[in-house]
């Protein structure tokens, strides 16, 4: 296994050079030792991963299917690799988290804190995107754990329910609609809708139960963050479509008003994610064990 681990190193060096001079050079080996490596592991997997060019070698089409494994798993290892130098560093940890910014201002903050109280030499780190990127985070071992909304692949990581989750239609509180009514959701489609953009599983899950219904989103607002969503509804340009547990003490406030609907939503969760068959790091489950579960945010 090291020796072929060891051919995929000079394939990968190799790829990304484009050059068996310019991956010997990197390698500090000959030229003639990267050769007899990738021919050694064409023979191993009896196809050609490279061809010649004018300019030095370029990989064939298994070549770029093979690449694609390869960079991953040993993105993976120095990720390992990495994790453990820290872990051992004068007791050092290290705790990386991936969570939009919204779960980090809205429910993660008072947990951070606590994290830090008890455990400040701990190096914290926090990864924001969507729920599909940092589950990417998640899968490349660059986070230590992912906060996700939608359903991560149960073959890829292990997940915890922490809470539960309500998408509701806000507004101003003088905004010209009817609170009284109950909106079905052709009628909340006709509305000026003010929603996260595509890259938002919430925004995709929305689409998905609209269309069951027939009625294609054409929203007119496509924001990135959950706050500036409220933003704008607070100053009457449409209705929003927000997590209602994200947005308690802005309900609470009277800021925003929620409208009332015929068809429920049904309602998503918030999970916390590891990687499947990976042992979570002491500074990961130290973090873990503070979370409550089915706590509420805010």
């Amino acid at each position: 296994m090291a020796v072929k681990l060891e051919l995929y190193r000079v394939f990968r060096t190799v790829a990304e050079t484009g050059s068996i001079s310019r991956a010997a050079r990197r390698l500090y080996i000959s030229q003639s030792a990267v050769s007899q490596s990738v021919k050694q592991l064409e023979q191993q997997l009896q196809t050609k991963l490279f061809a010649r060019t004018a300019r030095g070698v370029a990989l064939t089409d298994d070549g770029r299917l093979l690449y694609d494994y390869v960079s991953k798993a040993m993105d993976l290892v120095a990720a390992g690799e990495a994790k453990l130098t820290k872990a051992r560093s004068l007791e050092l940890g290290h705790l990386a988290i991936g969570a939009s910014d919204t779960l980090t201002r809205r429910y993660l903050l008072p947990y951070l804190k606590a994290f830090h109280e008890d455990y400040p030499a701990v190096e914290l780190e926090i990864r924001n995107g969507t729920s599909q990127g940092v589950l990417e985070l998640l899968r490349s071992g660059q986070v230590d754990v992912a906060f996700a909304s939608q359903a991560p692949d149960p073959a890829v990581f292990d997940a915890r329910r922490c809470f539960e989750t309500h998408l509701v239609f806000v507004a101003a509180p003088d905004y010209p609609c009817d609170f009284s009514h109950r909106y079905t959701l052709a009628e909340l489609a006709r509305l000026p809708l003010i929603l996260l953009d595509h890259n938002a599983s919430s925004r995709r899950y929305l689409e998905r139960i609209f269309l069951e219904q027939g009625v294609q989103l054409r929203p007119a607002f496509e924001l990135g963050t959950h706050d500036l969503q409220i933003a704008l509804a607070r100053i009457g340009l449409g209705v929003a479509i927000v997590t209602e547990e994200l947005s308690s003490s802005t309900l609470a406030r009277g800021v925003i008003r929620k409208l009332r609907t015929a068809e429920p939503i049904p309602p998503r969760s918030v999970e916390l994610c590891t990687l499947r068959g990976v042992a979570p790091t002491a500074a990961a489950r130290m973090f873990m064990s503070l979370l409550r579960p089915s706590a509420d945010p805010e």
